[in-house]
């Protein structure tokens, strides 16, 4: 890729995080919104690419946007990019984005490795590592209670990202958990 301007990154991530929230409402509307969320993984990828050092949630929501298109292959694909892009998962940020990977190739070891980093994080990230650790385990009753507890985040939230009403994270999870057969389905006015 070419270098670009330094403001690139930003304009990037802008475009990624609105592209992002279209996909979003659209999940929420019950209309298909693989494209989006494909588009917006790309653009978080690009953002990353020209960013500054110690961009890595940009990787994270490369890696929820992949993983919430539900387009397995480019979710393996993002995983890929995590690995090859991240020289080291030693934030809490960074290591989110390498146990997203790690679970969505299937390598749970490698998903519980990053844990201890994750939760240093604060509640929010203590919050994704018991879906983690519950996903790496199979442990179908500790997810619901941790995917439960996720929503319950959001649902007390006065803002979003993406400023869309919606527990991304919760339904991002809870395509992993589908795929490893321990899905919470969780009820919430802030999910699909």
């Amino acid at each position: 890729m070419p270098d670009l301007p330094s403001g690139e990154h930003v304009e990037l991530l802008t475009a990624a995080v609105a592209i992002e929230a279209d996909a979003q409402r659209a999940l929420l509307a019950g209309r298909d919104a693989a494209h989006a969320f494909l588009a917006a993984a790309g653009l978080y990828r690009r953002s990353y690419l020209v960013a500054p050092p110690g961009s890595a949630g940009r990787l994270v929501g490369m890696m929820k946007a992949a993983i919430l298109s539900g387009d397995d292959d480019a979710a393996r694909a993002a995983a890929a990019d995590v690995g090859a892009l991240q020289p080291a998962a030693d934030t809490p940020t960074s290591a989110y984005a390498a146990a997203l990977a790690a679970l969505v190739l299937g390598d749970d070891a490698e998903a519980g490795a990053h844990v201890a980093t994750i939760r240093a994080g604060g509640a929010a990230f203590g919050r994704a590592c018991d879906a983690i650790v519950a996903l790496a385990a199979g442990d179908a009753a500790r997810y619901a209670e941790a995917v439960r507890a996720i929503v319950a985040d959001f649902e007390g939230r006065e803002a979003h990202l993406t400023g869309v009403a919606i527990a991304d994270t919760a339904v991002m999870f809870e395509r992993l958990a589908a795929a490893r057969g321990v899905a919470a389905a969780p009820a919430s006015a802030l999910l699909p």
